[in-house]
């Protein structure tokens, strides 16, 4: 299934299931069983999802959705408690900056006042950063409580998958005192959607193509294959620390093509537009706006 966080015309959020080109509404054709909130859906846990995927099969849920054309998407997971992310995690981008493989996942983590959802702006004061980069990463969205969980049972605890565009400022980030989290952190510097794909429709999440296109020009195009730390290491490596939670979303790392390894480097301007797409997910496309 595709689930997603939308806004009907005139209306507040609303939790949502794709069938074929309409959203459906979750509680109306649940008939008010099924929440009208993401995280609370996700916590319901896999009866909710199979409940869920035999509502939207029904003639009643089709006859009440309503076009896409016709909603504007959110985020799908508006508020995690937390976005844990990862560097240097794919070999090809490894090999691109001539960095030392790691041996642990590279953590740090994205404030959440930084998602934004599809068609929302990226913005930043340019008297703040001059140097506004892309990064497509496949996003992980945690479905159960997961605390020291062993690789083997990893997948049981994801709920699906999304896209993220991990934008960062890479004066911010590294040339003004090493600030990870202030240089990924700055307003709407975390775009996630369209969808949140459950992990049944995702065969191998270790073999999708990723791209990244500015202006459609294509800067990042990789698999996921190149992962070096793949998803159940990832998991279990976080969940050792701290305990995940239903909506906690992972970003699991960039690929090549990144602005700052251009030669010479390209940063984002006034009026780009980026579109982070990955196999089987969808695409997530936002325009950029410095802010005078």
């Amino acid at each position: 299934m595709k689930l997603v966080t939308y806004k009907p015309r005139g209306a507040s959020a609303q939790v949502g299931v794709i069938v074929d080109d309409a959203v459906v509404n979750v509680p109306e054709a649940s008939g008010g069983v099924l929440p009208n909130h993401m995280i609370s859906l996700l916590e319901l846990g896999d009866e909710g999802l199979e409940l869920l995927e035999e509502i939207a099969d029904t003639e009643i849920a089709q006859a009440i959705g309503v076009p896409l054309r016709e909603v504007k998407l959110l985020p799908p997971v508006p508020d995690p408690s937390k976005v844990l992310a990862i560097g240097l995690n794919y070999l090809d981008h490894i090999r691109e900056t001539n960095s030392k493989t790691p041996s642990i996942p590279i953590m740090f983590t994205k404030l959440t006042s930084s998602i934004i959802g599809p068609g929302d702006d990226i913005r930043w004061d340019p008297n703040e950063t001059a140097k506004v980069d892309w990064e497509v990463e496949l996003a992980i969205v945690i479905g159960a409580h997961a605390y020291r969980v062993s690789e083997e049972e990893a997948f049981d605890y994801i709920a699906g998958y999304t896209v993220c565009n991990d934008v960062s400022a890479r004066d911010l980030q590294g040339e003004r005192g090493d600030q990870w989290i202030r240089g990924k952190s700055l307003d709407t510097f975390c775009p996630l959607g369209p969808v949140l794909v459950t992990r049944d429709e995702i065969d191998d999440p270790h073999n999708l193509t990723l791209r990244c296109l500015v202006n459609g020009q294509v800067m990042q195009d990789s698999n996921t294959r190149e992962l070096l730390f793949k998803i159940p290491h990832l998991i279990a490596y976080l969940s050792r620390a701290f305990t995940l939670y239903p909506g906690d979303v992972i970003i699991t790392g960039t690929p090549p093509g990144v602005g700052m390894g251009k030669k010479p480097p390209i940063f984002l301007k006034h009026g780009d537009v980026v579109t982070c797409e990955i196999e089987g997910i969808g695409e997530l496309t936002n325009p950029c706006v410095e802010e005078k």
